[in-house]
């Protein structure tokens, strides 16, 4: 199991590079079919390119997901992304019904999970995914420095 995450991780960790390469802040997700091991689906953050702040890696990969399995809710469906989610992101999480979330690096000023509003734990929150945290930490926390040290 811990290969398979590794790998959907490592998955993520690319895609947050070709997000970096376009000046896009590195974060990328993955959609996995938990029933086959299937990859559905990818993104990466294109707030720049779109002209749009809510292009978060994490939306992008579940309109994407939702539109390949022709369903709004992704219930058998596991989430991996190099950066802890916004709260606007994991508001999206609750309602696609994503099963799992894996996420990297925690995110102390804008994150929405284990900082933040911690939109999981709210009373208001319709459906709470497991959640495990620090799953390729240090690649990702890595570059983001790298990303935000070359910005400034």
């Amino acid at each position: 199991m811990k290969i398979m995450i590794n790998k959907h991780m490592d998955l993520a960790l690319e895609e947050a590079q070709r997000a970096a390469q376009k000046g896009e802040v590195p974060v990328g997700a993955v959609i996995v079919n938990t029933a086959t091991d299937a990859v559905i689906c990818m993104a990466s953050n294109r707030v720049v390119t779109d002209h749009d702040p809510t292009a978060h890696a994490e939306l992008l990969a579940i309109r994407k997901a939702c539109e390949i399995m022709q369903s709004e809710r992704l219930g058998d469906c596991d989430l991996y992304v190099t950066l802890e989610p916004c709260p606007m992101c994991a508001q999206a999480i609750s309602f696609a019904r994503i099963r799992r979330l894996y996420f990297g690096a925690g995110d102390e000023k804008g994150g929405g999970v284990e900082n933040g509003p911690r939109i999981f734990q709210s009373s208001s929150c319709h459906h709470k995914p497991e959640v495990y945290g620090g799953i390729g930490e240090q690649k990702s926390a890595r570059m983001l420095r790298q990303f935000f040290r070359a910005k400034r």
